[in-house]
C-alpha cells in the first residue's frame, strides 16, 4: 500500500516536511506580527512582544532540527530518549515566554508549565549520566564498596566526606529527585495563592507567599545541582568520553540561571531601580517582573539552542548499520514518562521510611541499606532500561536494572 510503504520510508521526507511546514508558519506568522505591531503602536510591551518573537522564529528550527537529527539516528535508546527530553526544554521555554507576553494575563499560569519542565530536565539529565556509565562503559557504579570517599565543594567543604559506592549514588539521586517534587509543589502553591491574591510577585513582604517560596525553591535548587556537581566530580574521569562539561553548562545556565535572573529582576523593581512602568503605564511590579524574564528568556534560549545544538549533538549516534526503527516508535519513546514515576514513587517512599526511621531512631546505616537493597529489587539498581527491548525502551522490573549481580553485562550497540 501507498501509504505503508510511504511511512517505512520515513527518514526520506520527514526533514523535508518539517522544513515546508516550518516555511508556512513563518509565511503566516510574520505578517501577523507585523499587522499587531502596526495596529498597536510602538509602546515598549509591544516592542518587547515583537522583538522576542523574531528570536523565537530564530530558535525553534535550530533545536526541532537537532531533534529530528537524533529521531532519525535513535540508535541507543536508554541515552538518546533523555537527550530528546533535554532539548525540548529550548522551545518549550521561548513558546512559553512569547506567548506569557502575548496575553501577560496568562503568564503566571503559562509559567507553571515552564517551572515544571525545570524539574524534569534535571532528572533527565542525571539518568543520562547513569545510563551513559553502566549501559556504555558497563560499570558496577553502585557496589563498588573500595571506591574512595567524595570530598564536599564549597560552600559545604567543611562538612565529612560522604562514602563511596551505593549510599553515594543514593543521595545524589535523590537530591535531585528531590526538586523534582518540591518544584512542582511551590509551582502550584504560587497558582493557588495569586487565584486569592496572596502570592504577591515581586513583593518581598512576608504577608505574601511570594518570598517564601523564592527561599524554598532556591533551597531545592540548591541541592539538586550541588548533587549534580558532586556527582560529576565523582565520575568525571569515567565521564569524560561524552564531554561532560559542554552539557553541564547548558543544564546549570538555562534552568538556575533563569530562576535567580527572575529573583535579581525583582529585587531591582523592589529597591526601585527599575520603574513598574518599563514594559507599560499601568503595568504593575509583578507585571514588569514576569514580562521583563519573558522578555529575556525569549533572547537567551537563543543562545541555548545554539549551544544544545553542540552540547547534545546527534553526530555519536550516526550509525548507518543499525537496524532501522519505526518513526511512530523512536517518536513515541519520548513521551514514556513511566521510568520518571517509577523514581518519584521511590523518593517519595525514600523520604517517607527515613522519617520512620528517624522517628523510631533506628541505626541510620542499617535503615538506608535495608531500602537500597531491598526496595529497588534483589540488588543494588540504577534507573536504567532493558536491553532486550530495544525498540520501546521499556523499563525493566520496578523500573530498574540490577546491575551487582552476573545479568548485569548490559550493552546496546
Amino acid at each position: 500500500m501507498p501509504f505503508s510503504w510511504c511511512l517505512s520510508r520515513w527518514k526520506l521526507w520527514i526533514q523535508f516536511v518539517v522544513a515546508l511546514a516550518y516555511g508556512l508558519v513563518i509565511l503566516v506568522v510574520v505578517p501577523l506580527i507585523s499587522v499587531q505591531l502596526m495596529n498597536k503602536g510602538a509602546s515598549a510591551d509591544v516592542q518587547a512582544w515583537f522583538s522576542s518573537g523574531v528570536f523565537v522564529l530564530l530558535t525553534l528550527p535550530i533545536t526541532f532540527w537537532e531533534i529530528i537529527q537524533h529521531i532519525l539516528n535513535y540508535t541507543k535508546p536508554h541515552l538518546q530518549k533523555h537527550i530528546i527530553r533535554i532539548l525540548w526544554m529550548v522551545p518549550i521555554y521561548s513558546l512559553n515566554c512569547w506567548l506569557a507576553l502575548t496575553w501577560p494575563k496568562t503568564g503566571i499560569y503559562l509559567d507553571t508549565i515552564r517551572e515544571c519542565y525545570e524539574a524534569y530536565v534535571i532528572y533527565n539529565f542525571m539518568v543520562f549520566l547513569l545510563n551513559f556509565l553502566h549501559r556504555e562503559l558497563e560499570m558496577e557504579i553502585s557496589m563498588d564498596e573500595h571506591r574512595p570517599s567524595v570530598k564536599h565543594i564549597f560552600p559545604l567543604c567543611f562538612l565529612r566526606p560522604c562514602p563511596g559506592g551505593l549510599r553515594f549514588i543514593s543521595s545524589c539521586r535523590h537530591g535531585i529527585l528531590q526538586y523534582t517534587v518540591i518544584r512542582p509543589i511551590t509551582t502550584a502553591l504560587a497558582l493557588i495563592t495569586e487565584m486569592f491574591g496572596k502570592y504577591g510577585e515581586g513583593k518581598f513582604d512576608l504577608g505574601y507567599s511570594y518570598p517564601y517560596i523564592v527561599v524554598i525553591n532556591n533551597i531545592s535548587q540548591f541541592v539538586a545541582m550541588y548533587s549534580l556537581v558532586l556527582f560529576y566530580k565523582a565520575y568525571r574521569t569515567e565521564l569524560t568520553p561524552m564531554s561532560p562539561i559542554p552539557k553541564f553548562l547548558c543544564i546549570k545556565a538555562v534552568v538556575f540561571f533563569s530562576f535567580f535572573q527572575s529573583v535579581i529582576i525583582s529585587l531591582l523593581i523592589y529597591t526601585g531601580l527599575v520603574s513598574p512602568s518599563f514594559f507599560s503605564e499601568k503595568g504593575t511590579a509583578g507585571d514588569v517582573n514576569r514580562g521583563l524574564q519573558d522578555f529575556l528568556i525569549c533572547i537567551e534560549m537563543f543562545v541555548a539552542a545554539v549551544a544544545h545544538y553542540f552540547a547534545f549533538s546527534h553526530v555519536p549516534y550516526v550509525d548507518p548499520h543499525a537496524r532501522p526503527i519505526p518513526c511512530c516508535l523512536s517518536f513515541m519513546a519520548m513521551w514514556d514518562v513511566s521510568d520518571v514515576t517509577q523514581d518519584v514513587s521511590d523518593h517519595i517512599r525514600h523520604v517517607g521510611n527515613t522519617v520512620k526511621n528517624t522517628v523510631q531512631r533506628r541505626p541510620d546505616y542499617f535503615s538506608e541499606r535495608k531500602l537500597l537493597l531491598g526496595s529497588f529489587s534483589d540488588d543494588a539498581c540504577i534507573p536504567v532500561n532493558e536491553p532486550g527491548d530495544f525498540l520501546n525502551d521499556r523499563p525493566s522490573r520496578s523500573g530498574y536494572l540490577s546491575i551487582a549481580g552476573s545479568s548485569t553485562n548490559a550493552h546496546v550497540t
